[in-house]
């Protein structure tokens, strides 16, 4: 018996091929942009966005192998800029004798420092390497603007019910450990709900079910027995994390702050990421307090700059000042339905002319062709109010925005209607 049969299974059953890869069509697919560069021959720079146990490093080990390049990786939990400029040196050196562009996978690239990001920057620029980084945070608040915009970020997705079925097969079929048991699958649904679209706590609590035993039933019993025996399979990525940010967000809207403190305690004793949680209180902010309260995104953006820079423990303190306010505070969702009825209305009419007064005449044909004539200058009139009209002529009168009941949006509503009530109805 060698070695490799103490990896663990989702180590042993990693796919060897693209053909063996699960998942991800819509980027791996036949037609799909990533699997045509990949056949070409030629990828840029990628930044691989998504969950836990989606095929992140799997895919970008693949690409490796498919094209044939040197492979390096590293971590971005305990490698720092010496690591970094070892491995682009080594690269130059092969470089020198003619050898192909390699490949620098970078795991939890969001970890890395702006110091760190920017020491690969020359490097990715001048086609040293082409940098594969995984992360599972929004690359957007994550990696540095100019390392970002060197990169195509492609999102993986959880996998679904039938690909995790597809995983399961393919493990008991054809892993040497366990195609030599007689397991039987009863049931799923605990399985995959507990998996949470993640291939590796799949396999992983697949192979604490069959471990002891040449024979195993997989039913829903048997799997939550597992996972009660196996606390520790309910990490800050899985089902659970999901779970209790929920519990949060709802609660805050539901302005229970008992509730509200309670659930952020489990978070941050769970091991969140303080980012993480500040980020949801400022989309909370805005879409579920919004104008009846306008302080309440100053407070959670200020809440966000903070624990950018203030680590652990004192950023408890800070998120559970936020948290407690924005539970506390009045609620209206009525920008988020405004948003979204004004989508509503742009994809249901197209792209519609803006209206000739409206539009921006920096040139002497633009003026020939009358843009921009008789927009009437809102402030040279009494109250900054110049009667016009703003929209479309073909949606000319369609009220988008609905202000809510609170006092603040009651304010909104009768300015608006002194303004508006026959044009839009307030």
């Amino acid at each position: 018996m060698n070695n490799a049969d103490y990896r663990p299974l989702a180590e042993r059953v990693r796919p060897a091929t693209l053909s063996d890869y699960v998942g991800q069509e819509h980027i791996v697919g036949a037609e799909a942009p990533l699997r045509k560069a990949i056949e070409n021959g030629i990828i840029p720079s990628i930044i691989l966005w998504g969950p836990p146990g989606v095929g992140k490093t799997t895919l970008a080990q693949l690409v490796a192998q498919h094209l044939d390049r040197p492979f390096y990786t590293l971590s971005a939990i305990n490698s720092g800029v010496k690591d970094i400029r070892e491995v682009i040196d080594k690269v130059k050196n092969q470089g020198l004798f003619g050898g192909s562009n390699a490949i620098l996978f970078i795991d939890e690239i969001h970890r890395f420092s702006k110091s760190q990001q920017d020491s690969l920057l020359s490097a990715v620029e001048k086609g040293i390497i082409t940098l594969i980084g995984a992360t599972t945070e929004n690359p957007s608040f994550e990696v540095i603007s100019a390392l970002l915009s060197r990169c195509q970020v492609y999102v993986l997705k959880h996998h679904t019910p039938e690909e995790l079925h597809t995983i399961l097969d393919k493990a008991i079929a054809e892993d040497r450990h366990l195609k030599n048991k007689s397991i039987t699958i009863e049931e799923t649904e605990a399985l995959f709900r507990v998996s949470g679209g993640d291939a590796r706590r799949l396999l992983n609590v697949l192979e604490l079910i069959v471990n002891h035993s040449d024979e195993a039933k997989i039913t829903d019993d048997t799997v939550m027995s597992v996972i009660q025996q196996n606390l520790a399979l309910y990490d800050k990525t899985g089902e659970q994390h999901y779970d209790i940010a929920s519990a949060f967000i709802k609660s805050m809207r539901g302005s229970d702050p008992n509730a509200t403190v309670y659930w952020l305690a489990r978070m941050i004793d769970g091991g969140e990421d303080a980012k993480f949680i500040a980020r949801r209180m400022l989309i909370f902010a805005s879409e579920d307090i919004g104008n009846s309260n306008p302080t309440a995104l100053v407070m959670a953006n200020n809440c966000f700059q903070a624990v950018n820079v203030i680590g652990w423990p004192e950023s408890r303190i800070i998120l559970s000042q936020c948290a407690l306010y924005l539970a506390s505070s009045v609620k209206s969702n009525s920008a988020y339905r405004a948003i979204n009825a004004g989508q509503e209305i742009v994809r249901k009419t197209g792209d519609l002319s803006v209206p000739l007064h409206l539009r921006n005449a920096p040139t002497q044909l633009m003026k020939d062709l009358n843009y921009g004539e008789n927009y009437k200058y809102s402030h040279d009139h009494t109250d900054a109010l110049g009667e016009q009209e703003f929209l479309p002529e073909e949606i000319s009168g369609t009220r988008i925005f609905n202000p809510g009941n609170s006092k603040r949006e009651s304010e909104l509503r009768a300015y608006l209607k002194s303004i508006w009530k026959d044009k839009y109805g307030y």
